[in-house]
């Protein structure tokens, strides 16, 4: 990067009250936590896909005691 691109980043980190290490590395888990989330709006579309479904399930109740029962099996 060239000095007064360096110097816009120093300018934005200040502003922020952080060295322009922190800034950058601050900005770096920014990007890879929003890259690692993936597109938000095909998650969106998957989740209301699914929700349109109308499988049969058992009560609450009985499903809770056959779980349980499976941890003593």
């Amino acid at each position: 990067m060239d000095e007064t691109e360096a110097d816009e980043y120093r300018r934005l980190a200040a502003r922020d009250g952080l060295t322009l290490s922190e800034w950058v590395r601050q900005k770096l888990r920014r990007a890879e936590r929003d890259e690692a989330s993936g597109n938000v709006d095909r998650k969106l579309a998957a989740i209301r896909a699914a929700a349109r479904h109308d499988f049969p399930a058992a009560d609450i109740d009985r499903m809770l005691r056959e779980i349980e029962s499976g941890y003593r099996a």
